[in-house]
């Protein structure tokens, strides 16, 4: 397992630029794949930018306090993970990028995420299953909400989901009773403190996973926050399972968003007359989720394994493990028996020719790619693969 690690100033770079823009921040987070972190955290202070990036940073861009949020970070027991460092979760965000691509709004990755737990976060996000719904829960939606997550834990699957009442707090009870691992994502800074009667639960989280949050600390919760916080929890998940919801509802929101990035949706149907489960039937109904009724549906669906997987075993590791955002997507781009030129790799991966160029030489140094006559190619043990849940 690779321990890469950013350099301080490229830390720094990203933890201003969290700052300075509410996510998800389409149009700085493209500067920042054209320019470099450290670049464009100097344009933009200077407020030489494009007038997209002006929008989305203007009213902050004079707040530097990238240091004092990383000492803050370490008082707290926290840390800034950034694309530059091994355990970023490249391969789980990469439908990000193709979301956009597409011209789905709202899908920007995130620049990077402020994390509390001993966890590594490319591991957590390694076969795991999000589990949502509605925070005015009932006493059925709790009870499979509790034991999808430990059932799923117990298979060695980590279980996300978003600390709030109800679906939420019943799912990460159920993962720590069967003493796994989860992580909760926040629509506030990781000392927002909320909801406010689950501060002894995300405390519990912590240590046996991650609480996760791209919100600097001293941001509070607001419900946009809550909404943007939603593609992170399905971004970072193979699937989601949405166990009660209304018809309008943020865990709806959810399963569309994990919908959209190409990931599993899954509904757990309730009683016909119940408002709680409205939302699940209308998903199964309209064929965007999967109709789930028991913890062995869950597991087929979002691995399509049998079920007899009581000796699951954790994946092998891939070649690519330890690989940073553009890396990996330059990495896609190549083939095994056909060479291709930097401007070709630039085209087909939509990473700046520049940075394919620097990216080429690190992969061969890496055993990844090769040098050939008519351009570059995939090394005979480097082979492409399709992330997991994607399209």
């Amino acid at each position: 397992m690779s321990d890469r690690q950013a350099d301080p100033e490229t830390r720094l770079a990203r933890a201003y630029l969290l700052r300075v823009a509410e996510p998800p921040a389409t149009a700085l987070v493209a500067f920042i794949r054209n320019h470099g972190p450290v670049d464009a955290a100097k344009l933009v202070r200077e407020g030489s930018c494009p007038e997209p990036v002006l929008s989305e940073t203007s009213a902050r861009r004079t707040l530097v306090r990238a240091e004092s949020d990383l000492a803050e970070a370490e008082r707290q027991g926290a840390r800034l993970i950034v694309p530059e460092d091994a355990e970023w979760p490249a391969w789980p965000l990469l439908p990000f990028d193709q979301a956009t691509a597409r011209g789905k709004p709202g899908l920007a990755p995130p620049i990077a995420l402020w994390v509390r737990g001993g966890g590594r976060l490319d591991e957590v996000a390694t076969s795991a299953v999000a589990i949502v719904g509605a925070r005015a829960a009932t006493g059925y939606g709790e009870q499979h909400a509790t034991e999808f997550a430990y059932g799923l834990v117990s298979k060695r699957m980590p279980v996300f989901s978003g600390a709030a009442y109800g679906i939420d707090g019943a799912a990460h009870r159920g993962a720590l009773a069967g003493e796994g691992v989860t992580a909760a994502v926040l629509g506030c800074g990781l000392d927002g403190g909320y909801p406010a009667g689950h501060v002894a639960l995300l405390r519990r989280i912590s240590e046996r996973g991650l609480v996760i949050s791209e919100y600097p600390f001293g941001t509070p919760p607001a419900r946009h926050r809550f909404l943007v916080r939603n593609r992170l929890i399905a971004g970072l998940t193979e699937g989601t399972v949405v166990v009660e919801a209304g018809v309008r509802s943020g865990a709806r929101n959810t399963a569309t968003t994990a919908a959209t990035l190409g990931k599993v949706v899954m509904a757990m149907p309730g009683p016909i007359g119940s408002a709680m489960s409205a939302g699940c039937h209308e998903l199964i109904r309209e064929s965007a989720a999967t109709l789930v009724g028991s913890l062995r549906d869950v597991l087929a669906t979002v691995g399509k394994l049998d079920t007899s997987l009581a000796s699951r075993t954790p994946s092998p590791p891939r070649s690519t493990d330890g690989l940073g955002e553009d890396a990996m997507r330059v990495h896609g781009a190549l083939e095994l028996k056909e060479g291709r030129h930097p401007e070709q790799i630039a085209t087909e991966s939509g990473v700046p020719l520049n940075r394919v160029r620097a990216l080429l030489p690190e992969l061969e140094l890496d055993g990844l790619a090769t040098r050939t006559d008519d351009g570059w190619r995939l090394t005979a043990r480097s082979r492409p693969v399709t992330p997991a849940g994607g399209s």
